[in-house]
């Protein structure tokens, strides 16, 4: 079983347009991505799909893989499903993680107990969440909600059936997924979900249709990087660490 690393990484972003080519520090935020995943030793190979030729000649340039797709995705899963078409070493049980462009500070502990929940042959899908007590307005802080085996039921950007959690804190959303190969080409050949759709959360669209994500509990929260106001998070947080 290969496990294989593919960055979606688009120019355009609603929130914060050309944010994998903003600097945090003195690299880019998409070269601080690659490189943790690389640092991590975790994968047979990491490569970043982009659809503008800017993010493709920074990536070269900081002597990343990379590989130019479609503009016509609706989700960065989509796009990851692309640059793993244009990999015929991969097999159907081979592991493909998507971690976000975004996230900058992604490190191996997480990712290992992502990987590690694979070795459950049932399992299919998986992703990160971690427990908190902040955020519970904020509409970029995803939600998640969990059966007894820790099976997602629903994520949502909303507030409100989280009320009763205001004591005990809540599951946050940490945007990196888990496919096998054969799960992951299944998910781009369903159509956008309606909840999906409404919500602007593409692991919507694989509850809709039944399939089970399971999720990894983690102490890593890391700062996904959606607007500027995250970006200055960031920075503090980059100087903490150095």
């Amino acid at each position: 079983m290969k496990i294989v690393a593919i960055i979606p990484a688009r120019f355009d972003s609603t929130r914060f347009p050309g944010k994998p080519l903003v600097k945090l520090g003195n690299k880019y935020i998409i070269q601080h991505v690659y490189e943790q995943a690389k640092k991590s030793g975790l994968f047979a190979e990491i490569i970043v799909g982009t659809d503008d030729q800017r993010i493709f000649e920074a990536v070269n340039g900081f002597g990343g893989k990379v590989t130019l797709t479609s503009k016509k995705h609706n989700s960065g899963t989509d796009r990851v499903a692309e640059v793993c078409t244009k990999m015929s070493c991969c097999k159907d049980d081979d592991i493909i993680i998507n971690i976000q462009g975004d996230e900058p500070f992604i490190s191996e502990k997480p990712l290992r107990k992502l990987i590690e929940a694979f070795n459950d042959p049932e399992v299919q899908v998986a992703s990160l969440m971690h427990k908190t007590k902040t955020d519970m307005n904020n509409p970029n802080v995803v939600k998640v909600v969990c059966d007894e085996n820790d099976n997602a039921i629903n994520f949502t950007r909303l507030p409100v059936a989280f009320n009763q959690f205001s004591k005990t804190g809540f599951f946050q959303h940490i945007g990196v997924y888990a496919f096998r190969k054969k799960t992951l080409f299944e998910f781009v050949e369903l159509p956008e979900s309606k909840l999906e759709k409404i919500e602007k959360l593409e692991q919507l669209r694989l509850l809709e249709n039944g399939y089970q994500i399971k999720m990894i509990r983690t102490s890593y929260k890391g700062i996904g990087i959606d607007t500027p106001q995250d970006l200055e998070k960031a920075e503090k947080l980059l100087k903490t660490n150095k």
